[in-house]
């Protein structure tokens, strides 16, 4: 079963127009990222509460909070980073929900020059953030959400199955991006059966492989690119699957803070993704 969701600043930076756009294409849920080109863990606790009074009035939840904890450098203080993951969990307790999306650290100085041979020498300290952080979402009841980002350690199937099955806690669970793999060379394919056990979470964008060397900084529709999405989603229904698939096509663009649709496009978008959906004989709640 797969409940729809999406990073809905992808749609536009105003959260009406996030709303409306959604309830348009029939989509009930929000990955929490940000608002007024604000991201969620910077927001003051009027916008948030503005924002919370608007979407329980449309009858909106959210799937997560689009946290950005684990886009930070490794060698960088860790308490300072835990401060900001202690706010995204009080925020799970104001919105209601039981995830965070996190990544697991760029390379120290985030040197975009970083030989990912050099990834070992890191590791440990990766771990023990990755598990202080699972501890203490399990005493909120809160999952963590690891998703496959490019530069991060996890941005490669080997390491995020290093990561998940490292530090085995039920709170730290992965959060499945195919459009990842491909952007960053690696076969999503095997990406998915290396990775599958531990995940708990989707996000539905596409990438054709290459396309940001060649100036193409942009997604595709879902399924017409080198993700392989109907094999992951093929092979979540065969497991039983139960969870969010959470809409960030990426369709104008996308960075390290997030993407661009737009309300035009995002319901092309979701329509793909649920072409996919019954093709693969999964079901939408």
């Amino acid at each position: 079963m797969f409940y729809l969701s999406a990073f809905a600043d992808e749609i536009s930076p105003d959260p009406r127009e996030q709303v409306a756009t959604l309830k348009a294409s029939r989509v009930r849920f929000i990955e929490f990222r940000s608002i007024q080109k604000t991201n969620v863990l910077a927001l003051t606790d009027g916008q948030i509460k503005e924002f919370k009074a608007l979407i329980d009035g449309e009858g909106i939840g959210l799937s997560a909070i689009g946290s950005p904890i684990g886009k930070y450098p490794i060698d960088a203080p860790f308490e300072p980073h835990l401060d900001k993951f202690k706010r995204a969990l009080e925020l799970c307790g104001v919105f209601g929900t039981k995830g965070i999306r996190v990544f697991s650290y760029y390379p120290p100085g985030n040197d975009p020059n970083f030989d990912v041979a050099n990834w070992p020498k890191h590791r440990d300290e990766i771990i023990i953030r990755m598990r202080a952080k699972a501890e203490l979402a399990a005493k909120s009841g809160v999952v963590l959400f690891h998703e496959n980002e490019h530069r991060i350690y996890g941005d490669s199937p080997d390491r995020v199955a290093d990561v998940l099955g490292t530090v085995n806690h039920p709170a730290l669970r992965a959060a499945y991006d195919c459009a990842n793999y491909a952007y960053g060379n690696f076969d999503p394919v095997a990406g998915w059966e290396l990775t599958k056990a531990y995940t708990a979470h989707f996000h539905i964008k596409d990438w054709k492989k290459g396309g940001h060397a060649a100036g193409h900084e942009y997604g595709v529709i879902a399924g017409t690119g080198d993700g392989h999405m109907a094999h992951s989603i093929t092979g979540a229904v065969a497991m039983g699957y139960k969870g969010y698939a959470v809409m960030e096509p990426h369709l104008r663009g996308g960075g390290p803070t997030g993407g661009i649709t737009g309300p035009d496009l995002f319901p092309y978008a979701t329509d793909a993704f649920r072409a996919i959906l019954k093709t693969c004989g999964g079901t939408e709640g």
